[in-house]
């Protein structure tokens, strides 16, 4: 029986980097962002329809989508991002149903499902484990303006778009902090790991 587990955290808060330990770990990780990708490629049906809502701005002259530029739209209009969301979600949603549904024909004991909106899209219903990676406000600050090169103010933004740390916490299951060192977050990971394999599930802050 293939046991899921959800992945998600706020934004620079380490997720990719837990995520990456766990593929290398030998774990199957399925990425929403490689995902949200693919779905709005050249000449899809996600991007077509992203063009019929938005117009042809948000393309780069060979026709793929500028997300620079449609980040801009639905950063500074609520309204556009959720149809954004109404546009992609669905299709993001089918190919996730259908990679999880193909994994549990093949019999893949651990599938992770890297989401950074996992709660807010209710990708938790898939899931029988919802790992968070937390880290402290100021960290995670300073990471997402070293990393985007972000004014402080803008950094403030991106982060107060999306659902408050507390909350998602309150849904975890285990709760990875990744305040500290690589090495740290990874004894953490391997931990989890270890419990996942053993099946002594953890339900606490690794």
């Amino acid at each position: 029986m293939t046991k899921v587990i959800g992945l998600t955290g706020g934004i620079a808060s380490g997720k990719s980097t837990v995520a990456a330990q766990l593929h290398q770990a030998g774990l199957v990780v399925l990425d929403a962002d490689q995902v949200a990708r693919a779905v709005v490629q050249k000449d899809s049906p996600g991007l077509l329809a992203l063009t019929r809502a938005f117009g042809r701005q948000i393309l780069k002259p060979d026709g793929s989508l500028n997300r620079a530029k449609l980040g801009q739209l639905v950063f500074s209009d609520p309204a556009a991002r959720k149809q954004v969301d109404a546009i992609t979600h669905p299709l993001i949603r089918q190919v996730f149903e259908a990679s999880l549904a193909a994994l549990k024909r093949l019999g893949v004991p651990l599938v992770v499902l890297d989401v950074p909106l996992l709660l807010e899209a209710g990708y938790q219903r898939y899931c029988d484990q919802v790992v968070v990676v937390k880290v402290d406000p100021i960290t995670q600050l300073h990471r997402l303006m070293a990393r985007n090169h972000y004014g402080s103010q803008e950094a403030r933004e991106r982060i107060a778009t999306q659902m408050p740390l507390a909350e998602k916490l309150a849904h975890a299951d285990v709760v990875i902090d990744n305040n500290g060192s690589r090495e740290k977050t990874a004894r953490q990971v391997a931990k989890l790991i270890a419990s996942w394999r053993e099946g002594t599930d953890l339900h606490s802050v690794v």
